[in-house]
């Protein structure tokens, strides 16, 4: 909410400052007035809405008066650029994993919301008129108890200030001068543990991460590999978790290596912007998402 903690320019923001209308339905950042501009229309942000009633907004921004109409008033027209946010896959797919009977469900239910859309579009005739582009921010691993990593395993927690990130552990020392002891530790460790790998932002970061020259970006990282995460016990003890049969949460998780397959996002689009033939596919791509 706070806009300073926000970097880049949004693409409503690069919308507005050109002169384009925009309406943007609880996408995350669009309430901290990046850049000092606002939407021209703004929803703030509610976990619990109801999947049709963002549709109903959506179409009703499309039913506003547009330039033709000389009566209308500038603030009373129809923006040129929606955005609406969906959370349900994103919370459901931490709540019960990527792979569940859950998920699939939410899934369905978010196909049906997609589909009220297009049926709005085509009952006004705007289907060859408006371009639709679904994307997601990112992919999901399923969680086990068998795939976790005891932070007190790894690290002498005493010398460490704060911890960043999750489930990747950018860890901040107390004393800069224990970093490199620090990282010289976990690289030793890493040679017989291939679940993780431990990195300095300013000296051996990969450089595809783009994850380096910034004092938010703790210096040392500790990375695990897909589907794995790092716990304190007083988060999860993994010994007492393994031998109860205890269950770890959340079930899904992301925010590892992006060139991983389960990271992929979704880049799905129709319109007159995209005369492409059905079912037709693009290679891979890469997208920055504010």
């Amino acid at each position: 909410m706070q806009p300073k903690w926000w970097g880049g320019e949004p693409l409503w923001v690069t919308a507005e400052n050109q002169g384009i209308r925009t309406a943007i339905h609880m996408w995350p950042g669009s309430e901290a007035g990046i850049g000092a501009v606002e939407p021209a229309f703004l929803d703030k942000y509610n976990g619990k809405e109801p999947l049709p009633n963002k549709v109903h907004r959506i179409l009703g921004w499309l039913d506003l008066p547009g330039q033709e109409d000389k009566s209308a008033a500038v603030v009373d027209m129809r923006p040129q650029l929606i955005a609406a946010y969906v959370p349900n896959v994103d919370v459901d797919g931490h709540k019960y994993g990527p792979n569940s009977t859950e998920i699939r469900a939410t899934i369905h239910e978010v196909d049906k919301m997609l589909d009220m859309l297009f049926q709005g579009l085509e009952s006004r005739n705007l289907t060859h008129i408006v371009n639709v582009v679904v994307v997601s921010d990112h992919g999901m691993a399923t969680t086990d108890t068998n795939r976790l990593m005891q932070l007190e395993d790894l690290v002498d927690r005493s010398l460490i200030e704060h911890t960043d990130g999750w489930p990747l552990y950018g860890v901040r020392p107390k004393n800069p001068a224990h970093l490199q002891g620090l990282y010289d530790s976990l690289a030793r460790q890493s040679l017989d543990n291939p679940n993780f790998e431990v990195y300095l932002r300013d000296k051996n970061m990969p450089e595809r991460y783009h994850f380096c020259n910034n004092e938010r970006i703790a210096p040392l990282w500790i990375v695990p590999k897909t589907g794995w995460a790092i716990v304190t016990k007083e988060e999860f003890n993994v010994t007492d978790g393994k031998e109860k049969g205890e269950v770890y949460h959340p079930r899904g998780l992301h925010g590892y290596d992006h060139e991983h397959p389960l990271m992929r996002a979704i880049f799905v689009a129709r319109g007159p912007a995209f005369p492409h033939a059905p079912n037709s596919r693009v290679e891979p791509f890469r997208k920055f998402l504010m």
